[in-house]
């Protein structure tokens, strides 16, 4: 009998990690489109259409008044004492440095540079898993997250020299690497509390709590020059998708499947962007870049295997 209960936890286990997985695929999907149509909100230096600055205010502010409306609908409670502290962590990671520090950087670098550096993303929120919520996994595990991230980082460089962008270190690259940092400990801590607060409330919490900031910066970045409707719809996305329901999906994958894990389908997104960018932006796609996404897909999938025999 206690054998037959023990299977019966094991499966459940290994159900509830798999659909953990899913859900961070699905969030990193949500997240790859940030991208494209972010690009549709700022538009190019020859048509330029919303600022980064009102984009990046102005989406977060978007997110906390949508998050007011869900927390007051659903009567939810105030975090309790011991969960401010992760709340707090989450805000200053996702919400407020990792795209403040990105948007420094990419004043310096491209994007193309920028993406070689936040390529190490997965990684590094791998390990901050390791440190803070003290998962375990196999010296396999390790291995295949390494060959993903040099997998991802060979790639950027790849596109970026066919650019013609070429890649040198820059001073930015530390605003880059505090960027990386910053979402990592952003992404742990909040999935740190999702299991008692709940991802939706987590993320809600998060973007209300950015209020303060976020709301007067929108105001004063407001655009002051005709705006085209498909850059508004830009901004639409990334606040509602990209700063807000896609973390309902991404918290709670990395609650339920293991934050050490499912990180790890992050180095994913680089090639998810450039599919989304195919019909939205009209951006062509070829054999390498399929080519390596498959061997990212590959590094993902042995390395979800190898990380279950260690917790």
């Amino acid at each position: 009998m206690s054998s037959t209960l023990a299977q019966e936890k094991t499966a459940f286990g290994m159900r509830r990690e798999t659909l953990g997985m899913w859900l961070g695929v699905l969030g990193v999907l949500i997240f790859a489109i940030t991208l494209p149509m972010t690009r549709l909100a700022t538009g190019t230096q020859a048509a330029p259409q919303l600022s980064p600055w009102f984009v990046t205010f102005g989406r977060a502010a978007l997110a906390g008044g949508l998050s007011i409306v869900v927390l007051v609908a659903t009567r939810a409670p105030r975090p309790q004492r011991h969960q401010w502290k992760p709340l707090c962590m989450a805000l200053l990671g996702n919400a407020i440095g990792y795209p403040l520090l990105l948007g420094y950087a990419l004043r310096v670098v491209t994007a193309s540079h920028a993406a070689v550096v936040t390529a190490l993303l997965p990684l590094v929120t791998a390990a901050v898993a390791a440190w803070v919520l003290h998962q375990r996994a196999r010296l396999g595990f390790w291995v295949c997250a390494v060959v993903g991230s040099l997998l991802v980082v060979a790639f950027s460089l790849l596109r970026a020299y066919q650019q013609g962008h070429g890649f040198g270190f820059e001073w930015a690259d530390l605003l880059l690497v505090g960027a990386v940092f910053a979402a990592s400990f952003g992404y742990i801590y909040g999935a740190q509390v999702t299991p008692s607060l709940g991802a939706e409330r987590v993320i809600c919490w998060v973007c209300v709590m950015a209020l303060p900031l976020t709301l007067p910066g929108a105001l004063l970045t407001w655009p002051q020059q005709p705006v085209a409707v498909s850059a508004w719809a830009g901004l639409v996305y990334v606040g509602v998708f990209s700063m807000w329901m896609g973390f309902f999906a991404w918290y709670r994958g990395l609650a339920m499947g293991g934050a050490l894990r499912v990180s790890q389908t992050q180095l994913l997104q680089p090639f998810l962007s450039i599919l989304a960018a195919v019909p939205l932006l009209g951006e062509p796609l070829d054999v390498v870049t399929l080519g390596f996404a498959l061997a990212v897909v590959a590094t993902v999938l042995i390395g979800k295997k190898l990380s279950q025999g260690a917790r």
